[in-house]
């Protein structure tokens, strides 16, 4: 069975095929090597079936055209379901069917020679390894050693219940971000469009409407749980290899449970959340036609009490809350005074932004960094939305560190204090946007993340649009959240242009 598995890895360890029959003798030959080459195998089927493939009569070269194919029709998020780990073998030739590879062999229209494996092979490695430590009759350091020398496992990896590529190598030296927000599970609910219809209005907005008191039909309905800003960014910063935890408040009914559970396995840390007595969990709608969304919103009513986090963190990253929290913000106001070595990282919500800058000053002032739109920036410094410059220079003028304004598709401006304003592209999308729920928080928190780790804001700009364009290929804002190693990969392949460039050396 170890042929298969070095064949489709192409391992050139001598101890590849040794260790794992090591590990196999210490399961008590408990069949974990076959069982899973018959889940790659199965998958593998599964896919080329839906493809209208036979798997007993394909090619490798007919295989990979057929799933770069997936990419250009749109078909990839559809067909390409639960196989990170899938690396297909044909005729001696490995075929990885990991979205990640599909798209970058279309993206940068690479031959069937020059084909890319790495992300396949890599979710694979951490799979079997994942699976032996798993196991009842091992342990740990037995495991890592074998699997290290077998060529599975870098030396100083941790394994968790997160992909290899996606854990810290000493999470003592890790920067620990608490994030702080209101929480909600969302029902996406995408329309028919043969039943709806977009029509702009005399202002100029987009208004969706349907026949009132009809009986409509919906294409499908999909649950998302534990989302919005803070959530989101909690989950963006632990894939990307920091230790987070969430202040948050829900309900003691199931979808409060259902929260905890799903955080609890993206390694979120869920002892700050407060369970509220007898209260519902937030629940909201999103009304979907094409990639564009309505939401329909309520928040619960919560106490909203400040409790002293059980550790200290070194940031605290402050998101959406809601309408009566005001005491609240002004609790948190006072353990960031006695923590004056926290840095505070301020993406505002709505409330934020309707109270005022006069009323949040405290806050900008204190934040390390800032995150909004174009618009919101000149609402909260009074400037024209015209003058970017003017709206980076208003931010700090308020206290802001770094300074970070986005504008959609035209890219995203940005400088730390009394340093030139620097303009930062979008990355190019592999296909058209799916769902762009989360993009703002995928770019927020990627940047955050990046200073976090330590790096300049040059970096942390190029590693943010990577995220959001990743984020808006899957349904939802967290299901394509990208690991550091994923968005390294993708800026190692990205285009000439995809740079920080001077505002003022920018070209219209």
């Amino acid at each position: 069975m170890s042929h298969f598995l070095k064949r489709v890895l192409q391992a050139d360890s001598p101890l590849f095929r040794t260790n794992l029959s090591l590990l196999e003798k210490i399961t008590g030959n408990s069949g974990i090597d076959v069982r899973i080459i018959a889940d790659v195998t199965h998958a593998a089927h599964r896919v080329m079936r839906r493809l209208n493939l036979d798997p007993a009569d394909t090619t490798a070269r007919e295989l990979y055209m057929t799933l770069n194919s997936t990419v250009h029709s749109g078909l990839a998020e559809e067909v390409l379901i639960n196989t990170d780990y899938v690396v297909y073998s044909i005729d001696g030739y490995p075929i990885s069917f990991n979205m990640i590879d599909i798209i970058e062999n279309v993206h940068h229209d690479l031959s069937f020679d020059s084909r890319s494996l790495t992300r396949g092979q890599r979710s694979l490695k951490g799979e079997i390894v994942t699976r032996y430590i798993e196991h009842d009759n091992t342990d740990d350091k037995t495991t890592k050693q074998l699997a290290q020398e077998a060529g599975l496992l870098n030396k100083g990896d941790i394994m968790s219940d997160q992909p290899i590529s996606q854990t810290a190598s000493n999470e003592s030296d890790v920067p620990y971000v608490l994030a702080v927000g209101d929480i909600i599970s969302d029902a996406f609910i995408k329309l028919s469009e043969d039943h709806a219809k977009v029509e702009t209005d005399e202002q100029g907005y987009e208004r969706v409407s349907f026949e009132l008191g009809a009986k409509l039909p919906y294409d499908e309905v999909e649950i998302v749980k534990a989302v919005e800003c803070s959530p989101n960014a909690a989950v963006s910063m632990t894939r990307l290899g920091l230790k987070t935890s969430l202040v948050s408040w829900i309900g003691d009914d199931e979808t409060g449970d259902e929260m905890i559970k799903y955080l609890d396995e993206q390694r979120v840390g869920t002892s700050d959340i407060v369970v509220e007595a007898g209260k519902k969990s937030n629940y909201h709608y999103v009304l979907r036609y094409g990639a564009d969304r309505t939401k329909l919103q309520k928040f619960e009513d919560y106490e909203y009490k400040w409790r002293e986090p059980a550790t200290k963190p070194d940031w605290l990253y402050l998101g959406v809350l809601g309408e009566k929290t005001w005491p609240l913000h002004e609790s948190i106001m006072e353990y960031l005074k006695a923590n004056p070595d926290i840095k505070l990282c301020f993406q505002p919500g709505m409330y934020h932004l309707m109270w005022g800058s006069a009323k949040l000053a405290e806050f900008y002032k204190r934040a390390e960094i800032v995150i909004m739109n174009r618009e919101e920036a000149a609402q909260v410094t009074e400037r024209s939305r015209e003058d970017v410059a003017g709206l980076i220079e208003g931010l700090h003028e308020m206290g802001v560190t770094v300074a970070v304004v986005t504008d959609g598709p035209s890219g995203a401006y940005a400088s730390t204090a009394d340093e030139e304003v620097l303009f930062m592209p979008n990355y190019p999308d592999p296909q058209k946007p799916y769902d762009r729920t989360g993009a703002g928080d995928a770019f927020a928190s990627t940047i955050t993340a990046a200073l976090a780790l330590g790096e300049t804001l040059e970096t942390a700009l190029t590693w943010a649009p990577i995220n959001s364009m990743h984020v808006v290929q899957k349904m939802g804002a967290q299901a394509g959240l990208l690991s550091h190693d994923e968005i390294l990969a993708y800026l190692a392949d990205a285009p000439d242009w995809y740079h920080t460039t001077p505002l003022s050396e920018k070209q219209d």
